[in-house]
């Protein structure tokens, strides 16, 4: 991790995971100048977050510290952090997963004037506990605190620390339209040094508010609100901002918002997907647009300031065979970016770095990677074949013929603004399921995927569990009128939304899978937090019959015509223990014959030996299930 000044670089070990994007770690400063490691350190062994400041850093032990100089003494800011009860400059769980995606609450204004950070308070939120069985004689008890849908939520406060008066704290206090009730933070932007954005959002998460603060010497007031999503980027005037958000149509496009009134800039039936970039007189940004398919991504440009040009596409054109969906990060004044081919399956794909120059041509520097080693080992295999549609997208096994009938596995995932259907290059297990045993592996997105307007997004909107499940159950049997799937030989699967899916699929007593495969799915949404299962279905006493109607458990009686192997790890913080606890007990109430596997200390990804294990297993059962008569 270098320091905005390029003098030092922190040097991470002793690196252990937590959640999903948090972790611990010991860090040891390298001095670029004098090529040697600066002593003492003066940090602790263990730290929550270290982050460099454009001067000096601070670290994170649930209280903050701060550095003015690497080898000053560390200045304690906050004292009444605490676990799991107060949390300061790291997200407790609920923020990490749902919020952040991120291990840090932390923000320097762009001079390091300024320390924004946030205060989480955990005080009221339910806990859940579960066992970490180790090796010691005794197991012993992890307690996470962990909204559920329905409960207490976090509070939170945001702060602004000045650095040359560590004493000088003040709250920035959230606007009354959100602070009368439960409430979110979403992003703290800083815009100038004496200027910050905070977006703040009610717990229904149907209303946001971008709060603007301006620094009066003392206290932060509020400048100005406007009522728009995440996130955002500023224009030259320190007030005026660029953003995606949905269009009358019901399309996601880029705004310009000045004085609560957004403009659309970009127009029609596709979305962006993002801002890479603002510019003084232009603005880059990824979207499906060209040719109308959705499962693409390409960067464009954008001219701003009085220009009514079109948008220019800068990477529809090269590699047109291989690259077709991309991603681009920039340099910091926008003359350089790194492009990042996805590819498709074959061949695989490679990643060419490109220069902006002012007059929007384009010279490539280098390729970074090409890949090549990796296309001439393929070359040795026998390869799958993709086939796609706007909706859908097919593996087809090596020297694929439609006269044969070949079992079909629905890989679904299948929740809230996803995309499974895409151009990306795929090696993965499906791959192996269809140049070695003869597979056609199958995915859709139906209606409640995103990138195809808001229609088709917000089609479950309170009601999780059935059109995504109907539409899999729907493309199933477009499948099969095709002509080359054997009926009899039909199996689903997926991973926590997608396991969900699955096991509602299995449950809805169609006849039509023979078998499926459910990695730590969700059970019933009032198990699962509150920030994700609340934007999607509301609260429970708002929505009961949709939070009834939605679970897997009221279906097990289903179960009893179909093969299950239900997969989950005892140490999973984000889809419980307890919601596979919860669907093998309803089976068994139902008396169902059934596959179980629980990979003891295991979170939600599996990961280590288990995961190997988890696909070796899940392989054995679809042989069993796929290449045996029905």
């Amino acid at each position: 991790m270098l320091s905005g000044d390029y003098k030092y670089i922190a040097l991470e070990s002793n690196y252990t995971k937590k959640w999903r994007h948090s972790y611990t770690a010991s860090y040891s400063i390298y001095d670029r100048e004098r090529s040697t490691f600066v002593t003492p350190v003066t940090l602790p062994t263990v730290v929550q977050y270290f982050t460099w400041a454009p001067t000096g850093h601070t670290y994170v032990n649930f209280n903050i510290f701060f550095k003015a100089d690497v080898g000053a003494e560390a200045v304690q800011v906050t004292h009444n952090g605490k676990k799991n009860e107060i949390l300061n400059g790291v997200p407790d769980w609920v923020y990490e997963e749902e919020v952040f995606a991120s291990n840090g609450a932390i923000w320097w204004s762009s001079t390091a004037k300024f320390l924004a950070y946030l205060e989480f308070n955990d005080t009221e939120v339910h806990k859940v506990e579960f066992s970490w069985f180790g090796s010691e004689q005794y197991p012993q008890t992890v307690s996470v605190p962990y909204p559920k849908a329905g409960s207490s939520i976090t509070k939170v406060k945001l702060f602004v620390v000045d650095t040359s008066n560590l004493s000088r704290r003040t709250q920035v206090v959230a606007p009354a339209s959100v602070s009368s009730g439960d409430h979110i933070l979403c992003s703290v932007t800083w815009v100038t040094d004496e200027r910050v954005a905070v977006q703040w959002l009610t717990r229904k998460q149907n209303h946001v508010v971008v709060q603007i603060y301006d620094f009066d010497g003392s206290s932060w007031r509020e400048k100005q609100v406007t009522y728009v999503p995440l996130p955002l980027f500023f224009a030259e005037d320190n007030l005026s901002f660029y953003k995606v958000m949905s269009d009358p149509q019901g399309y996601k496009h880029i705004h310009y918002v000045k004085n609560g009134k957004a403009t659309p800039i970009t127009s029609g039936k596709w979305e962006v997907i993002y801002i890479s970039k603002l510019t003084r007189d232009a603005i880059y940004f990824v979207s499906n647009e060209y040719q109308g398919v959705p499962v693409k991504r390409n960067l464009y440009k954008l001219m701003i300031g009085g220009s009514t040009s079109a948008p220019q596409c800068l990477t529809c054109d090269l590699f047109p065979d291989r690259c077709q969906y991309n991603s681009a990060y920039f340099s910091s004044d926008a003359s350089y970016y790194r492009m990042d081919c996805y590819g498709q399956l074959h061949p695989p794909p490679r990643v060419p770095p490109a220069l902006l120059s002012n007059d929007s041509s384009m010279v490539n520097i280098s390729i970074l990677e090409d890949n090549k080693d990796l296309e001439n080992i393929l070359t040795e295999f026998q390869m799958p074949k993709m086939q796609y549609d706007m909706w859908y997208q097919l593996m087809l096994p090596p020297n694929f013929k439609k006269s044969k009938k070949y079992p079909l596995l629905i890989d679904v995932y299948g929740g809230p603004c996803s995309q499974k259907v895409n151009y990306r290059f795929k090696l993965n297990w499906g791959a192996h399921l269809s140049s070695t045993h003869g597979i056609i592996i199958a995915s859709f997105d139906g209606r409640g995927s995103g990138y195809q307007g808001d229609e088709i997004m917000h089609a479950i909107y309170k009601r999780l569990g059935t059109f995504e499940v109907e539409d899999q159950i729907t493309a199933v049997r477009k499948f099969i009128d095709m002509g080359f799937i054997d009926k009899d030989r039909i199996a689903i699967w997926g991973w926590s939304y997608g396991g969900y899916v699955t096991s509602m699929a299995l449950g809805a007593g169609t006849g039509l899978f023979k078998c499926g495969i459910a990695v730590a799915p969700v059970a019933k949404w009032e198990y699962y937090d509150a920030v994700y299962t609340e934007r999607y279905m509301g609260m429970p006493t708002d929505n009961s019959d949709a939070y009834t109607n939605s679970t897997v458990t009221a279906r097990a009686r289903n179960f009893k015509t179909v093969d299950y192997l239900l997969v989950h790890g005892t140490a999973d913080d984000n889809v419980h223990f307890q919601q596979a606890a919860q669907i093998s007990k309803a089976l068994v109430d139902e008396q169902v014959d059934f596959e179980t596997m629980w990979y003891t200390d295991k979170d939600h990804a599996l990961g280590g030996s288990a995961y190997r294990h988890a696909y070796n297993l899940m392989s054995h059962f679809l042989q069993k299930c796929l290449h045996n008569p029905k």
